[in-house]
């Protein structure tokens, strides 16, 4: 009697195998490959021209990363406010105005806090130390590159303002005069 109950349960499992093994999963598909970041610098210049630092950006088409690297000196110890504006020309070093206005493609007010905004323009303040150096990173969901991304048509100008932004007064959150810009051209 036990042979057949054993008989029995073999039948079921050779039976049922089929099924079994058309139920496993397929393994998952292996995922393409994220194609490299995009990598781009710049020389920062203050109103009077000259070098005073670098500005490194870091990228795909949803996200930049700036890494600022300040000598000592180059600007006033304190907060700072940094914006991305919409045109990469830092020529006019007196007051960086040919860099235009932020980068603000979907016309959103100014100000990180802001309840109608950020624009794209928008970062957090930097800091300099006592004598005047810098070394920040600061990230920003606007994409470096793809069809509205920071490097398309004109490029971009990273700016550096005489005081920190609050993140809310428009049009540029009381950051004041424009005292150091980076262009990154595409």
């Amino acid at each position: 009697m036990c042979s057949k109950y054993w008989l029995l349960a073999a039948s079921i499992l050779i039976a049922g195998a089929p099924v079994a093994l058309a139920q496993t999963p397929a393994p998952a598909p292996v995922p393409a490959a994220s194609p490299a970041p995009t990598v781009v610098k710049a020389e920062l210049v203050g109103n009077n021209g000259k070098p005073i630092g670098t500005a490194t950006a870091t990228g795909t088409d949803r996200v930049t990363i700036v890494r600022l690297v300040l000598q000592p000196g180059a600007i006033p110890p304190g907060w700072h406010g940094i914006h991305f504006h919409a045109v990469a020309d830092c020529s006019d070093t007196e007051k960086f105005l040919a860099s235009k206005a932020h980068v603000n493609h979907g016309g959103k007010a100014h100000g990180l806090l802001n309840p109608n905004g950020p624009d794209e323009g928008d970062l957090p303040n930097i800091f300099a130390v006592a004598d005047g150096s810098v070394s920040a990173e600061v990230t920003s969901p606007v994409g470096l590159t793809g069809a509205n991304g920071l490097l398309s048509a004109t490029g971009f100008a990273l700016v550096v303002h005489a005081a920190p932004d609050d993140h809310t007064t428009q049009p540029i959150g009381g950051a004041g005069a424009r005292i150091a810009c980076a262009a990154f051209k595409p």
